[in-house]
């Protein structure tokens, strides 16, 4: 028997070639092993996955720091996981705008007069929400790596491997919560609020726990992201306004608002 990937001689009770690792197909193919292979290609849809997100909970250090030393077996690898998150997000977001349309509101934490302005904005971030999510990955990852500058423990690509954990994790978990939310009749402007801290906090735990820091150093370096994070978004925040004033959506904003306030 022949190896169908490589084509190197094998035995016939062989499960695995013993050269390139491709496993060895004896069944014909059909819709059960075809949702077998999808699964586990892209998704390693099996208790790994279940025993991946519990442990980023309980020992979070136990998943992100074992894959970056080398172990690759014991948890969903950080690519299939961000899938999971990636493909999760969008449908919590179709499931949203389909059956809770009214959930997408955000009229309690926008100012008056700009509610146009955000609902625009909006439904930028959810046309584009995977793009969105990946760009955040080497952003946060960059800023960790210059807020841990010193401790040469992590270079900047597992730094992105420690982000992509993190960051899929928070997506898996806020899109049960808002959609348990959305069942309550609980908008998703008012969920946001109290999701936020959350998802900072358990940054901090998951980066305190990696690095084995004291709280003391944590809460230094944790101000030192945060203020470093807080530049990212004044540039970010004076570029929006720049293509707003170009654009004119800025004097439309103004007007809006004006008019709002009987001005």
């Amino acid at each position: 028997m022949n190896c169908k990937n490589c084509n190197i001689t094998l035995s016939e009770n062989s499960d695995y070639c013993n050269a390139c690792g491709g496993k060895v197909i004896r069944n014909r193919l059909n819709f059960k092993n075809l949702f077998e292979h999808i699964s586990e290609t892209f998704f390693n849809y099996d208790n790994k996955l279940l025993r991946t997100i519990i442990d980023l909970f309980k020992k979070p250090e136990a998943v992100i720091v074992s894959y970056i030393e080398g172990v690759r077996k014991r948890y969903v690898n950080p690519i299939s996981f961000f899938g999971v998150a990636l493909t999760l997000s969008g449908l919590y977001v179709l499931a949203l705008n389909k059956f809770f349309p009214e959930i997408m509101d955000f009229s309690a934490i926008t100012p008056k007069g700009q509610e146009e302005m955000q609902q625009r904005n909006m439904s930028f971030l959810q046309e584009y929400q995977s793009i969105v999510m990946m760009l955040y990955v080497p952003i946060y990852a960059l800023i960790a790596k210059l807020t841990f500058i010193g401790l040469k423990k992590f270079n900047y690509t597992e730094m992105v491997v420690v982000f992509m954990y993190i960051q899929a994790q928070i997506s898996v978990v806020s899109a049960a919560i808002v959609i348990i939310g959305a069942f309550f009749g609980i908008t998703y402007g008012v969920m946001s609020l109290f999701l936020l801290p959350l998802m900072i906090l358990y940054s901090a735990y998951c980066l305190q726990r990696i690095y084995r820091l004291s709280l003391k150093h944590l809460l230094l370096r944790g101000l030192l992201f945060i203020f470093i994070l807080m530049l990212f978004f004044i540039a970010l925040s004076i570029g929006m306004f720049v293509i707003m004033y170009l654009n004119g959506d800025f004097q439309q904003m103004i007007e809006t608002q004006k008019a709002a306030q009987g001005v």
